[in-house]
C-alpha cells in the first residue's frame, strides 16, 4: 500500500462575486480532484484546535497525526531544523520576515505593505540577511537565511513567551499598534527599527525599486520557540515517510518526525513553482521504497495573503494538472493498492488575506475500496456528506492501515 497526502495550503475560501459567487475551489478546473472526489470518502475537518492560532505549523502537524496542543511549540524552531541549524536547550528561534513597509512616515507610523517583500528571491534575501547579521548579529544573536522572505534568528536565552503580531495579519494597517512594546518587547522593537536603517537604502533594494519591485526594507519578528521534538512517524505508523515542500516549516516538521525531506529545484513557495518537479519527486520517492509521501504546496496560501484571485484559481488548477494527475496515474498503473488524501490545512480567504480556523474539506480515495463521494471537490460539497472530523490529528487513522 502506498499513500499520497496532498496539501494545497490555504486552498479553502469564501464565495467571491468576481468568480460568479463561487469559491476558488468551485471555480477552478480540476478534473482529477473532482474525479477522485466522486469515488472518495469526503467530509470536513478542523485542523486547528479551538483556542490555537490558525497557522500552518499547527494545522500540518495535526494532519500528520500529532496533536498540536501537545506538540506545537511555534513554527520557528521547526524552520530552524529544516535549515540545518543546531539549537541548544537555551536557544530561542524567531521567524524573521523581510517585509515591505511604507517609506514616507516615521517608523512607528509606517504601513505594512507586504509581508513577503514581493516574494523576494532567496538570492537577494541572502545578501540582506548577511548584511543584517554583520551589523546586528552578536555572540548571542545570529541571523540565518531561509527561503524567499522567510528567515530565522537564533537568540541565546531569548524570550520565547513574547506575543508578537503576525505580519500577514496586518496588511494595509499602520504598524504602530502592532509593534513590540517598549517594556518586555523593547529589545525586539529596537532590532526591527535598526533593520530599517540598514535595509532601506541597501543596493539590493535600490535595484528592486528600479525594477518596479517592492523593497525588503524592514524585518518583522514573530513566532518564538525552543528546540522542538516530535515522535517518530515511522514508529507510529510503520511507514517510511517523506515530505516535499518549498517551505522550511513543513520540511522541519517532517525532519523532526524522522521523515525524509526531498528538495525540488525551482520550488519557490508561490504560484510560480515547479509543480511538475514535485510530482516527479513523489514518484521517485515511491520508486525508492518510500511508503508515504506528503506534498505541500504553498501557492494558494500566498495568493490568499496577496488577494490575487486569478492566481489562486490558477494555482489550484496547476496543482491538479501537474501534481495530482501524474502521481495518480503513476499509482494507478502500479500493481499495489494505494490511497490518496487531499485537503487544505486551513482556509486563507482572499477577502481577509489571512488564515482562519474554519473546517476544511477533505477526501480520502482508496484504490481498493472506492466510495460513493460527491460531484466536485469543494467546501459546500464536502459539507453535504455530514462527515465531520473535529480533530485533524484523527485523519491519519482514517487513511492508514497499520503496518506493524
Amino acid at each position: 500500500m502506498k499513500y499520497l497526502v496532498l496539501i494545497p495550503d490555504g486552498m479553502a475560501d469564501e464565495k467571491i462575486a468576481a468568480l460568479g459567487n463561487k469559491t476558488p475551489m468551485e471555480y477552478a478546473k480540476k478534473p482529477c480532484m473532482d474525479f477522485l472526489a466522486k469515488n472518495s470518502v469526503v467530509g470536513t475537518v478542523s485542523n486547528v484546535p479551538e483556542g490555537m492560532v490558525p497557522e500552518s505549523d499547527t494545522a500540518n502537524m495535526a494532519i500528520l497525526s500529532f496533536d498540536p496542543k501537545i506538540y506545537s511549540k511555534s513554527r520557528s524552531p521547526l524552520e530552524a531544523v529544516s535549515m540545518g541549524i543546531e539549537m541548544s536547550e537555551d536557544d530561542v528561534a524567531y521567524r524573521c520576515n523581510l517585509v515591505t513597509l511604507s517609506e514616507d512616515e516615521d517608523y512607528d507610523n509606517k504601513i505594512m505593505i507586504d509581508h513577503s517583500s514581493d516574494e523576494i528571491t532567496t538570492k537577494e534575501a541572502d545578501i540582506l540577511i548577511k548584511a543584517l547579521d554583520d551589523e546586528l548579529g552578536t555572540d548571542f544573536r545570529k541571523f540565518y537565511t531561509g527561503v524567499s522572505y522567510r528567515h530565522c534568528i537564533i537568540w541565546k536565552n531569548g524570550n520565547d513567551k513574547y506575543n508578537f503580531m503576525r505580519p500577514h495579519d496586518i496588511l494595509g494597517r499602520r504598524i504602530k499598534d502592532y509593534l513590540p512594546d517598549q517594556k518586555d518587547g523593547k529589545v525586539f522593537y529596537d532590532l526591527m527599527r535598526a533593520s530599517w536603517d540598514i535595509l532601506d537604502r541597501h543596493p539590493v533594494n535600490d535595484d528592486r525599486r528600479a525594477r518596479g519591485l517592492k523593497p525588503a526594507n524592514s524585518i518583522w519578528l514573530w513566532s518564538p520557540g525552543k528546540k522542538p521534538a516530535l515522535p517518530s512517524f515511522k514508529e507510529k505508523w510503520g511507514l517510511e515517510g517523506a515530505v516535499i515542500s518549498a517551505v522550511d516549516l513543513i520540511k522541519g516538521i517532517g525532519l523532526c518526525a524522522g521523515m525524509k525531506s526531498i528538495d525540488v529545484e525551482g520550488a519557490t513557495g508561490n504560484v510560480h513553482t515547479n509543480y511538475a518537479g514535485k510530482a516527479e519527486a513523489a514518484i521517485s520517492a515511491f520508486e525508492n521504497n518510500v511508503d508515504f509521501v506528503y506534498i505541500h504546496v504553498e501557492g494558494p496560501d500566498e495568493c490568499g495573503h496577496r488577494a490575487e484571485t486569478e492566481n489562486k484559481v490558477l494555482s489550484i488548477e496547476l496543482i491538479d494538472e501537474k501534481i495530482l494527475a501524474p502521481v495518480y496515474e503513476y499509482l494507478k498503473n502500479r500493481e499495489d493498492e494505494f490511497k490518496i488524501m487531499v485537503l487544505p490545512d486551513h482556509p486563507t480567504p482572499l477577502r481577509l488575506r489571512t488564515h482562519t480556523s474554519d473546517p476544511v474539506p477533505f477526501m480520502i480515495y482508496s484504490s481498493e475500496k472506492p466510495a460513493d463521494g460527491v460531484d466536485g471537490f469543494n467546501e459546500d460539497s464536502a459539507k453535504t456528506t455530514g462527515l465531520y472530523v473535529p480533530n485533524g490529528y484523527g485523519l491519519m487513522e482514517m487513511l492508514i492501515e497499520k503496518h506493524g
